[in-house]
């Protein structure tokens, strides 16, 4: 959420930002909101204090058997209170409209973010690994013969419907120990500190984070209106929501294995074979809350646990700044993961690490004491995925395949699942 003080100071540097996402006059509606409101809040001021001085008066001229002065008095105060009582509800409307307009503008962009309008216009920053050389035309995760049995899209139609899957034996087994691995390396070589949060949150938490109101047809929500996360970055970051922390106490890292849940609202069509873009999946999330001078750093420190994931398990990827048009909504910069997968012959995104500023905190209240014991101020808050752990196994299986239908596993996996190494062709852990 935005200054409204930083806008009435640079309404024309909040515009020059925000064309930058092709968004423009942003400005004129915020400030002529904010001004309308103060108007009816000066207004109501001004009627309270003269309705404040004519019931001083009303005893006096009541003293003074002056009944013609005592009864326009009386009927002055009257006045005075209705209007101050329509100007209150006047502004307090105009503030419900303009927190509204607040909360649907998107995040600014850092300066060093590329312009531009879709993920075509993405910079590549890094690249590690080579993509397996196979000698025979490689598959895709849901095609390869050792996945099949362990891979059940049939039977999650019948309990679900679609973009769902069942995952058993092997496959499930693959798919549980990469989520234990990544827990393991974030906690132990990462220094995050293991978190365990609901998957249902009130509307505040969801509005927190800058899912809602806005996007609110990308998640679910149950009858009694509770949500279901997208990811942990919504319960992770809100833990301190409303608090005032302590300087010395930051950063806070956090590191989450949960149930995701999304609608793909607007996906339609698109990644609907396998379990590359499903309703429900796993992701192992990360939540760094810092101080405002370290955020930038800590975006690079976040990809780089993501990366190591990916290098501990031998996984080709490649790191991009993503443009102005396809950041996210309360991003100010953002680093996409995306591996190799040689099914499709091209890099997916496996993760995305984003750093928000003080945008998601303003949102939640959340704020720091300095250590001097100056004025409090926001946080600032980041969060990436380290990584999704269903896209992962695909690409896991995907540069494990052999040509007889079996899967070589990562070494790094083999003490997760009890010294086991492959998946064969008939999907049997060996």
């Amino acid at each position: 959420m935005h200054d409204i003080r930083a806008i009435r100071e640079n309404p024309a540097a909040f515009d020059a930002a925000l064309a930058k996402r092709g968004l423009s006059g942003l400005s004129s509606q915020v400030l002529d909101l904010d001004e309308a409101r103060r108007t009816r809040i000066h207004a109501a001021e001004t009627a309270q204090a003269d309705q404040n001085a004519a019931s001083k008066q009303v005893g006096a001229a009541k003293a003074s058997g002056d009944e013609a002065e005592f009864e326009r008095l009386r009927a002055l105060v009257g006045e005075k209170k209705a209007e101050v009582a329509a100007k209150q509800a006047e502004a307090k409307d105009l503030d419900s409209q303009l927190n509204d307009l607040l909360m649907g503008i998107p995040n600014h962009p850092f300066d060093d973010v590329p312009e531009g309008s879709d993920e075509a216009d993405n910079i590549e920053i890094h690249r590690w690994g080579t993509p397996p050389t196979l000698d025979f035309k490689p598959k895709e995760h849901f095609e390869i013969d050792g996945v099949k049995p362990g891979m059940d899209f049939e039977t999650a139609a019948k309990l679900s419907g679609s973009r769902f899957v069942v995952l058993s034996g092997s496959v499930a087994r693959v798919h549980r120990a990469l989520a234990q691995f990544m827990l393991n390396t974030h906690i132990e070589k990462n220094g995050l500190t293991e978190t365990w949060t609901p998957v249902l949150v009130r509307e505040e938490m969801m509005q927190g984070t800058g899912q809602l109101p806005k996007f609110g047809e990308d998640s679910y929500q149950t009858t009694n209106g509770w949500w279901l996360v997208p990811t942990a970055e919504v319960p992770l970051t809100n833990i301190v929501n409303g608090e005032t922390l302590e300087e010395n106490a930051l950063p806070h890292r956090y590191v989450a294995h949960t149930q995701c849940f999304r609608s793909e609202a607007g996906s339609a069509g698109r990644d609907t074979a396998g379990m590359l873009r499903q309703h429900q999946f796993e992701k192992v999330e990360m939540v760094s809350i810092t101080h405002p001078d370290h955020s930038v750093t800590e975006l690079d420190r976040m990809t780089a646990c993501a990366q190591g994931i990916l290098e501990r398990l031998g996984l080709a990827y490649r790191t991009v700044v993503l443009c102005t048009g396809d950041m996210g909504f309360g991003a100010r910069k953002t680093h996409d993961i995306e591996v190799w997968l040689p099914g499709q012959n091209t890099y997916r995104e496996i993760s995305s690490c984003s750093v928000c500023g003080d945008f998601q905190a303003r949102r939640m209240n959340a704020r720091f004491k300095p250590a001097d014991g100056g004025k409090p101020q926001f946080v600032h808050t980041l969060n990436g995925s380290g990584l999704a752990v269903g896209r992962c196994l695909i690409a896991v299986l995907e540069n494990g395949q052999q040509s007889d239908g079996s899967v070589i596993l990562p070494d790094v996996l083999h003490p997760y699942l009890l010294g086991r190494t492959t998946i064969t062709a008939d999907g049997t852990l060996v």
